[in-house]
């Protein structure tokens, strides 16, 4: 399959795996690079710059295929060393960044004379447009369904990508509720050049996380994420669990008096918690509505091999069936 985003990248199918905190490690990368998707590794969940550079480099011990960085620009009393995370990046050849959260124009005109392509990912219409203004090569467009941050406009995709599509002129990937064949095809329907997954890709066998969340994603329903910090405007949808329901107790009880101290207990240093010891009430971790359509935890080979080939169906049988009949 042949889009505007296996052109700018190099690779052989339009499946980015997006960075993810504790998830996007160099195994998760470089499987999904070696499956023809694009990898990322999640920059900040190596703390450091140096930490970073190492695992650059042990990714490029697995694959020899096109693997990008994530960067999240965060807002924070003691900021990463975000110059120097940078600097890994470019010494380390990486060639293709995923940037979120802020703006990332400060960093990147250091990132284009690397020959860096950068895909911002956003949850509006006017953040893409101004991601394209500033110069990013590509953007990944969150829709509501999303694991993670999904904005405070709670536009759905089936509204947001179509209004991506006639507004922007550089490539974009669909996020959020992306799982198989028919989430691709549909976002190829709407404007998208391919599609950003993120929870689906916690539920496959390389996924270095822990047994214990790669099972609750495959036993949650669509019905199973809430969304946390909204009184805040820091809103992220997570799945539900203890603490989660403890921390939207304590936000309805403190209404607009909440801070973030408040429920510092339920989100703050829980994901290694998480993710490596598989403490599944120890607090909310990014998880998308998806969940619901995940069913099983193949390789990522076998399911980006599976998802191509449902598209490929769904396109030269079901559709053109249509049009025949």
């Amino acid at each position: 399959m042949k889009t505007r985003i296996t052109e700018l990248f190099g690779i052989q199918h339009p499946i980015i795996q997006g960075g993810m905190h504790y998830v996007g490690f160099a195994e998760m990368a470089a499987a999904v690079s070696n499956a023809g998707g694009l990898g990322i590794i999640t920059g900040l969940t190596q703390r450091t710059p140096e930490g970073l550079a190492a695992e650059i480099a042990r990714c490029r011990t697995m694959t020899d295929k096109p693997f990008g960085v994530n960067l999240t620009f965060l807002p924070a009393v003691t900021p990463p060393d975000y110059p120097g995370f940078v600097k890994s990046i470019i010494d380390g050849g990486i060639k293709i960044v995923e940037t979120a959260g802020n703006n990332p124009q400060k960093y990147l005109p250091a990132l284009k004379e690397a020959g860096v392509k950068v895909i911002h990912k956003c949850t509006a219409v006017r953040h893409a447009l101004k991601a394209e203004s500033i110069g990013c090569d590509a953007v990944s467009v969150d829709g509501f369904e999303c694991g993670g941050h999904p904005g405070e406009d709670d536009v759905p995709n089936m509204i947001l990508l179509p209004r991506a599509g006639e507004t922007l002129k550089i490539p974009f990937v669909a996020s959020g509720g992306m799982a198989d064949g028919r989430s691709l095809v549909a976002a190829l329907a709407m404007g998208a050049d391919g599609m950003n997954m993120g929870t689906r890709f916690i539920a496959t066998v390389e996924a270095p996380v822990h047994p214990h969340v790669k099972q609750a994603i495959v036993d949650a329903t669509e019905l199973d994420t809430r969304l946390i910090m909204r009184p805040l405007r820091n809103t992220e949808r997570v799945l539900n669990n203890a603490a989660v329901e403890k921390l939207l107790a304590t936000e309805k009880e403190l209404g607009p008096k909440l801070t973030f101290a408040d429920i510092a207990e339920e989100v703050a240093g829980v994901y290694p918690r998480i993710m490596k010891d598989g403490e599944m009430d120890a607090g909310g971790w990014s998880c998308g509505m998806v969940a619901g359509l995940i069913h099983d935890i193949p390789t990522v080979k076998a399911l980006i091999d599976r998802i191509i080939a449902e598209a490929e169906s769904l396109i030269r049988q079901r559709l053109e069936g249509m049009l025949a009949a």
